[in-house]
């Protein structure tokens, strides 16, 4: 009697294993409560649209490890405050930088990690055209992060101002909020490029 396993079934639990797990270690070892619980507000959000629409569109298990690894970034930076990062503080002193870079790497893997995700659901979702679909990914980026930019102010000018300055992380730069926009641009167009690269290459069969 032989046993398999069906890995496409085992790979999704396995990512959200791994998700809970970095998420409980960023709760249990968090400097700031507080900012845990602002920062990870999108974090739930995020989870129950994938909840959510399961039964109605599941992605590929690609499109479901690059969303683990994002959150899992996301999730590590509320741990210590974006500005507080420890592996920021390594990635400061391995390029010599003149500040915490953690958080400009997140927003660079949000358009980076998250192309993918969104081409998928434009394209097997949504159903729109291959030359649409490939390219709202890059737009849909730059809407959502100058919607949290604005998302940002509010919480920290308006809402919890207390926790104003952890939760911006902006360490002094002023420009801070354009750069932020600038690598997730970046990250999303880096991505299309490598989409766009393989699809021209691989076998029309093969399925992403």
């Amino acid at each position: 009697m032989s046993c398999t396993i069906n890995t496409k079934k085992v790979l999704l639990p396995f990512f959200m294993l791994l998700f809970v797990i970095v998420w409980c270690n960023s709760l249990i070892g968090t400097t700031d409560i507080a900012n845990w619980l602002i920062e990870n507000t999108l974090t739930v959000i995020s989870l129950l649209f994938l909840i959510v629409s399961y039964r109605k569109y599941r992605f590929s298990n690609l499109s479901y490890l690059l969303i683990c690894i994002f959150l899992c970034l996301h999730v590590y930076g509320s741990k210590y405050t974006y500005a507080e990062n420890t592996f920021g503080f390594w990635l400061q002193d391995v390029f010599g930088s003149s500040r915490n870079q953690y958080d400009r790497l997140v927003h660079f893997s949000f358009g980076f990690l998250l192309y993918h995700p969104m081409q998928e659901c434009f394209s097997k979702w949504l159903k729109y055209p291959p030359r649409i679909a490939i390219l709202l990914p890059i737009t849909l980026t730059l809407s959502v992060s100058g919607l949290y930019e604005i998302i940002e102010w509010l919480v920290a000018d308006i809402f919890f101002v207390e926790q104003g300055i952890s939760y911006l992380g902006t360490q002094g730069d002023i420009w801070d909020a354009q750069k932020d926009m600038a690598m997730a641009f970046l990250g999303a167009v880096s991505a299309f490029s490598i989409f766009l690269a393989l699809y021209q290459y691989r076998p029309k069969t093969l399925k992403v």
